[in-house]
């Protein structure tokens, strides 16, 4: 089976793998006489059954206990219960890489690698979600990466250095998440349902759900040259329109525009930054604009952070027991971006030669490299560099191979028992 990714976004819980996503499941859960009905189907009753409904199991992820669900200790009894769900799902039964926000506590990471020991699969590594999702950014200054949760924002600015990026801070926005924007919107169409059809969509659990779930159609309508947003609902046979105009929506949403806005701002200080967006800002109207008048961005697609993840699994996966999270990952190059030749981004062309070994995120030059004791060590000799392992066998681009071997710029070294990918670069002075 192939290498899948999930990616822990509570407005989106996303399993991807080298074929793009599988499956996208928004982090709502309903406990219903025992059982716990989770994802869309959940989503779709959140209104009509408010006080069984869940969505902040993974945005407070404890194991503190809750006594208002039956059958449920605590929000990490629901999102195991949402973990095994994926994993039906999108099928998953092998190895997994976490991708995992910034605002992730050390002890919730520990919680979710204990939920994965309990699962279908086997968890072989985890990475910052926004370091993934910049990966493949063609550009030479900071990062920042803006994720759309269900309750708050989450913005993450990564630093390049010449072969690798950093995850540098994080920021959470709160009250700007999708849910936040869904209430203020539920505010204001009610008004103009109330105002221009005498109706209130909000009299009762049933047509407040109805509105709930017709919003998200409603906004794909932006972009598309009206000037106002047509919203039709159906009660007691009875067909409500009414319209919103676009200029009053996107000022009434400005303010939450302006919560974020500010918060990069703060981020983007002393840099040329560029702003990545998450593909769960798409639908915002006037979003963009907002903020592009200040700062350059640009919008994600939604397999963004599992490609991403799949393509630097060997930075990624933990050689041992212990999974690290992993906040650094080499700078994406030309041929992983689509290009025709294989060199970092911002890096002079190269010349043919390496001159340093990336061990993580730490490039040192091959003259003065120690490897670790189970590779041998490094050689010079007139006509190049070479690994010296002995008897010792070891990975030298994925093939078990001892002895004494030449070393070639972007060659991969790796112990036979397992442990970091070392790599062969080179460092230009320019």
């Amino acid at each position: 089976m192939s290498l899948k990714v999930i990616e822990l976004n509570d407005n989106a819980l996303r399993v991807g793998d080298d074929s793009g996503i599988l499956i996208e499941s928004p982090g709502f859960a309903l406990a219903v006489d025992k059982q716990l009905q989770l994802g869309d189907v959940a989503k779709q009753q959140a209104r009509i059954q408010p006080t069984h409904s869940y969505n902040k199991y993974l945005h407070e992820l404890s194991l503190d206990p809750i006594s208002h669900a039956v059958g449920v200790r605590h929000f990490a009894d629901i999102a195991y219960a949402h973990l095994l769900h994926l994993a039906e799902e999108a099928g998953i039964d092998s190895d997994v890489i976490f991708a995992v926000p910034g605002n992730f506590t050390r002890q919730q990471l520990a919680i979710i690698l204990g939920l994965a020991k309990q699962s279908p699969f086997q968890a072989i590594g985890m990475v910052d979600s926004a370091l993934a999702a910049a990966h493949s950014a063609a550009h030479a200054g900071p990062l920042i990466y803006a994720e759309m949760q269900l309750h708050q924002v989450v913005l993450t600015k990564i630093v390049a250095g010449r072969d690798s990026l950093q995850r540098e801070s994080v920021i959470q926005v709160p009250g700007v998440g999708s849910q936040n924007f869904m209430d203020l919107m539920m505010q204001l169409t009610t008004g103009l349902f109330i105002e221009q059809c005498r109706f209130n969509p909000q009299h009762d659990a049933e047509s407040e759900q109805q509105l709930y779930n017709a919003l998200p159609l409603w906004l794909k309508q932006e972009g598309k040259g009206q000037d106002s947003l047509v919203l039709e609902l159906t009660a007691n046979t009875a067909v409500h329109t009414a319209k919103m105009p676009l200029e009053s929506l996107i000022n009434n949403l400005s303010r939450h525009y302006k919560s974020i806005g500010q918060q990069v701002a703060a981020l983007a200080v002393g840099g040329d930054s560029k702003l990545l967006l998450s593909s769960d800002f798409a639908d915002l109207p006037g979003f963009r604009s907002f903020l592009g008048e200040t700062i350059e961005l640009e919008l994600l697609p939604a397999d963004a952070i599992s490609r991403a993840a799949i393509l630097n699994r060997d930075s990624i996966v933990s050689s041992s027991e212990q999974i690290q999270l992993t906040t650094s990952l080499p700078r994406a190059t030309s041929s992983t971006n689509g290009g025709g030749e294989s060199k970092p981004l911002g890096v002079a062309p190269e010349q043919g030669k390496a001159t340093h070994v990336l061990i993580g995120s730490t490039a040192m030059p091959l003259a003065e490299a120690n490897l670790p004791e189970l590779l041998g060590r490094i050689e010079k000799h007139e006509n190049g560099f070479y690994l010296n392992s002995g008897q010792q066998e070891f990975l030298l681009n994925k093939e078990k191979v001892s002895g004494r071997h030449e070393l070639s710029l972007g060659d991969l070294i790796q112990s036979s028992e397992g442990g970091e990918t070392i790599r062969l670069i080179q460092v230009s002075d320019v």
